[in-house]
């Protein structure tokens, strides 16, 4: 079975960071520069929260405050579920749905290893399911 570990790898560990007492505007600014949905907030290389869009849609747009004057951590969402490397992909999938969460941290001995989306691990099992049909078609053609 494929685990995080497999899709971290494939991926690459750079996670993007921000600090708590950064305003929002420098969040999403941040998230648009990285080209990703969400932040991980971390304070002294401990992870504090996590920002995401949907943050922002809850707890800015909605509630009429301005991202200048907003500091992350008043709209971040704490505490942060996280997954170990080992976990299997189908795993940390059903705990996403489950939680409706689409950020995952992946964690080992206190040591961040990296983040995964809910779009990582389905393009993951994209790929891997991809590789085990042209196999076995491969398989089917040569006898």
């Amino acid at each position: 079975m494929a685990t995080i570990s497999d899709v971290v790898t494939e991926k690459g560990s750079d996670v993007v960071r921000i600090g708590p007492d950064n305003t929002v505007f420098e969040a999403i600014r941040a998230m648009v520069d990285a080209n990703c949905g969400a932040l991980l907030v971390t304070e002294d290389d401990e992870i504090a929260g996590i920002i995401t869009e949907r943050d922002y849609l809850r707890r800015i747009a909605l509630e009429g405050r301005t991202s200048k004057e907003t500091l992350v951590k008043e709209i971040m969402s704490a505490p942060v579920l996280y997954v170990e490397p080992s976990c299997e992909v189908e795993e940390a999938l059903a705990l996403m749905t489950d939680r409706r969460i689409r950020h995952l941290p992946v964690v080992a001995e206190d040591t961040l290893k990296g983040i995964v989306s809910i779009g990582d691990l389905v393009r993951f099992q994209t790929k891997e399911q991809s590789f085990h049909i042209q196999y076995l078609e491969e398989y089917i053609s040569a006898r």
